[in-house]
């Protein structure tokens, strides 16, 4: 892998099984909200309606969104091995608005299978294009400033209040037929996009791999250990303070049941605590299923398109068989339907979990084969993919 292989196949191997992970894990929440019969009834963190295997079912998805942010990050410092700055800024100025371009169009129509435009929402796509346009300016910072930058941004950003599309989620009525829902909106993510790119370094040539291991393990477990500490406080961190539930188990739940829209600085340390730990165990691991999964992890793009338009068109399928609806009887509005997918159309939890072990065994063969073709080829537009 020319400019990336001097770093070291751990390197590059442990980055790409830690995205493999998360994008497996991420399908599961995925084929929950198109398949699952409450998806659209309620929440799976209400804990006045959802029950344990429910909500951790939505629970362990979490760790998806700040582990491709953060990620993301890494990657644009590991850049800096074969780019100059100057290069890089505009990389990621012409990437971050290809991503977005892409949220508004391509995965906007997997989710709703509808021209309309009644609806769109703004989520991760859309959130890390708009943070590599605001790193194209930031990756000019010294390594100490865009640190320092992160972290005052991560933990400070709950003083500013909600801002329209900077920190606050929210509803923009664009006419009285169309409307865009903000789910992501673009400081705190910047935050740890900011964070990850510092972390980068870790990554840089010569920095050695035993260190980068026990700094891994020694940030997670900080970031861990910080979390509950804040959280027992229960003062500040995350606007849903935890209480004592019917038994242990649920106030467990309540404790761990934090705000990701939008994400506050508890659930980011939740969430980055484990994957940093993790990152620092798979340095020396490379085979078996990590293996596999890593597949997944170097065709991230591909795989999060790919995947919605299976999982909405298999779910799109099941339901009009289970209603005896033909396709012309549905109707794709937002305020209808999702994508077409109705409640009693759905399945059962168990068999949410068939669905998705056979989803990511379906789709192994094409991300294996388009990993293969851009090992094999260095179009200029396959770093766009």
């Amino acid at each position: 892998m020319t400019g990336t292989a001097e770093l070291g196949k751990s390197r590059i191997s442990s980055i790409d099984m830690m995205r493999g992970i998360v994008m497996v894990i991420m399908a599961l929440d995925h084929v929950r909200d198109f398949f699952h019969n409450t998806a659209q009834v309620f929440n799976p963190a209400d804990l006045t309606q959802t029950n344990e295997v429910l909500f951790f079912t939505r629970w362990i998805t979490h760790f998806c969104a700040p582990t491709f942010v953060f990620l993301s990050g890494v990657s644009m410092y590991i850049s800096l091995q074969r780019k100059t700055k100057g290069e890089l800024s505009r990389f990621l100025l012409t990437r971050g608005l290809w991503l977005i371009f892409l949220e508004l169009t391509v995965i906007r129509f997997a989710f709703f299978f509808n021209f309309y435009y009644d609806v769109t929402f703004l989520i991760i796509i859309w959130v890390i294009g708009a943070g590599m346009v605001l790193m194209a300016a930031l990756v000019h910072l010294s390594d100490r400033m865009a640190l320092a930058l992160g972290l005052l941004i991560l933990f400070g950003y709950n003083f500013l209040g909600s801002i329209p599309i900077l920190t606050g989620i929210g509803f923009y009525p664009i006419t009285p037929n169309m409307a865009i829902i903000e789910s992501y909106p673009v400081l705190p993510w910047l935050g740890i996009m900011l964070l990850g790119y510092s972390a980068g370094r870790m990554y840089a040539t010569g920095f050695d791999a035993e260190r980068r291991r026990k700094l891994l393990f020694q940030l997670g477990a900080s970031a861990i250990v910080l979390f509950v500490v804040l959280r027992v406080i229960n003062v500040y961190g995350d606007p849903s303070p935890w209480s004592s539930q019917k038994d242990g188990l649920f106030t467990l739940i309540s404790f761990l049941n934090l705000t990701k829209y939008p994400v506050s600085l508890l659930f980011a340390l939740m969430t980055l605590g484990p994957v940093l730990i993790v990152l620092g165990w798979m340095e020396k691991r490379s085979g078996g299923i990590l293996k596999t999964v890593s597949v997944f992890g170097r065709v991230p793009l591909f795989y999060f398109v790919l995947h919605f338009y299976v999982i909405h068109a298999a779910a799109l399928i099941m339901n009009m068989v289970r209603t005896g609806k033909s396709f012309s009887e549905i109707d794709l509005h937002f305020a209808k339907t999702f994508g077409g997918i109705t409640p009693e159309g759905g399945v059962s939890l168990p068999w949410v979990y068939v669905a998705w072990i056979v989803l990511v065994v379906l789709l192994y063969p094409a991300c294996r084969a388009y990993d293969r073709y851009k090992s094999a080829h260095k179009h200029w537009w396959l770093s766009y993919l």
